[in-house]
């Protein structure tokens, strides 16, 4: 059994058990998630220091970069502890404009798994979540063809769990019926909380449920209630925005972004932050 002194303790994906407090590899790349970092030795050490601090959680995609974070991962990583459990998605490529086209045709995802395989030297992928929408949110729409292509994926053995992102209740549904699903990662926050049936529905299935953007992402988090409830905690917005995640529901990830190393320790020490119940009620006033 891993033991933590990380905030939030441990979950379990299918058979994995990760930290709730993990990492997102996403800033590791260049302006817009494009290109290679200004400082490379500096992203690495970022994420050897969350792999000593004892994140057993890092998620990353081919299209960060592209193959960037990818890279960057086998490099400071490889070979993995076998504690450490990457997660990936695919279901979108990166055009010369920094665009998230989707790629979710058959060949477009087998093509990305084995992509990802290659970059991140495995044999198996953890974890892959289909990447759904667009980069304004979740869209209707059947997702049963892309999905049951990932499930013939995983019955041959390249991928040992699935999950989507991006992704409306009904499309989690529809993944649901096909094959099973251990997460589910929406953009989520105090401010944005669309998802808070669904978020419940999941934990009551033993199914997390992973906010990417937790601090808000391209639009950081402002709220007049955030700033008084962080500055009577002594504390930071970011850090009580952290620490409402992990108090909102046992089965909520966390995958905060950073390039730095001190501040990913920032963020796990704010994570870690005390809030009392009545901390808790004015913050949900935010989203609300």
């Amino acid at each position: 059994m891993l033991t933590t002194s990380l905030p939030g303790g441990t979950w379990t994906l299918g058979g994995l058990t990760v930290t709730r407090f993990g990492y997102g590899a996403m800033q590791l790349a260049g302006p817009g998630v494009m290109g290679p970092p200004a400082d490379r030795d500096g992203a690495l050490a970022v994420l050897r220091t969350a792999v000593e601090l004892g994140i057993t959680h890092i998620d990353t995609s081919a299209a960060y970069g592209p193959t960037v974070t990818n890279q960057l991962i086998r490099e400071a990583l490889h070979p993995y502890p076998d504690s450490l459990h990457i997660v990936t998605k695919v279901g979108a490529n990166r055009d010369p404009q920094g665009g998230w086209p989707p790629a979710r045709d058959p060949q477009s995802l087998r093509r990305s798994v084995h992509e990802n395989l290659e970059t991140l030297g495995l044999d198996v992928l953890d974890l892959v979540n289909l990447r759904l929408g667009d980069a304004a949110g979740p869209l209707p729409g059947s997702l049963a063809e892309a999905y049951e292509t990932l499930a013939d994926l995983q019955r041959q053995g390249l991928i040992r769990h699935l999950g989507v992102s991006n992704a409306t209740p009904e499309q989690v549904a529809e993944a649901q019926a096909i094959a099973p699903i251990v997460c589910v990662q929406n953009m989520y926050n105090l401010a944005h909380r669309r998802d808070d049936e669904l978020i419940d529905a999941l934990a009551g299935q033993g199914v997390a449920y992973v906010p990417f953007f937790p601090l808000g992402g391209f639009s950081p988090l402002q709220s007049s209630v955030l700033s008084t409830v962080a500055a009577r905690l002594e504390a930071t917005p970011m850090s009580v925005a952290l620490a409402w995640l992990l108090r909102r529901s046992p089965n909520i990830l966390l995958i905060p972004g950073t390039s730095s190393a001190t501040h990913l320790r920032e963020n796990i020490a704010g994570a870690a932050l005390s809030l009392s119940n009545d901390d808790l009620a004015e913050l949900d006033t935010i989203g609300r």
